[in-house]
């Protein structure tokens, strides 16, 4: 329809020919022939079959699908993810360890975070008895400058805050551990 009506203007002299024109006239044929592409490209029946989709006319009339209407489709389909196995599998080249070994492995790992929980624990308890339910006393310059002092218990504050943090995270390491007890708090 557009190169009808360019002709007919060039022919009529509606139109002078001239290179902006020229230009004009290409841009319109460019639209008309990406229109006339993009139809091209449109998409024809999508059936769909429960949760699936298929544009194979043989396969929905085999499955008993429904038609689509209503306009296009887009199915992306996500990656498949493999069933997990009943067993913890180790990569590829690494050494297989005997049972026993693994055992030892294991309890020399829960004997090293029952002693690192020991320690913290204590260091926590050094906190709070310094702390004095947030009253510590006060040293020396502290007397004098009051936001020393209260820098110094925020500071402690923070100190207990992270050591409950890390006692948390060992209880957590050592309820990993195979045979561990259950866990207290």
């Amino acid at each position: 329809m557009p190169l009808v009506w360019i002709s007919n203007c060039i022919k009529m002299r509606r139109l002078p020919v001239t290179p902006l024109n020229i230009m004009k006239i290409r841009h319109i044929l460019l639209l008309a022939a990406s229109l006339l592409a993009v139809q091209s490209f449109a998409q024809g029946k999508v059936w769909r079959c429960g949760n699936e989709y298929t544009n194979d006319a043989n396969i929905a009339q085999q499955r008993g699908c429904k038609v689509m209407e209503g306009g296009n489709v887009t199915v992306v389909q996500s990656p498949r993810v493999a069933a997990a196995s009943s067993t913890a599998r180790s990569p590829a080249g690494s050494p297989r360890v005997e049972s026993s070994d693994q055992r030892s492995r294991d309890n020399e790992a829960r004997t090293v975070l029952e002693s690192e929980l020991r320690k913290v624990e204590a260091k926590q308890t050094e906190l709070l008895k310094e702390y004095n339910n947030g009253e510590p006393e006060k040293q020396g310059a502290e007397a004098k400058n009051y936001q020393k002092y209260l820098d110094r218990v925020a500071e402690m504050k923070a100190q207990i805050a992270r050591n409950e943090s890390d006692i948390a995270g060992i209880r957590r390491e050592l309820g990993r551990l195979p045979g561990a007890p259950a866990a207290t708090n």
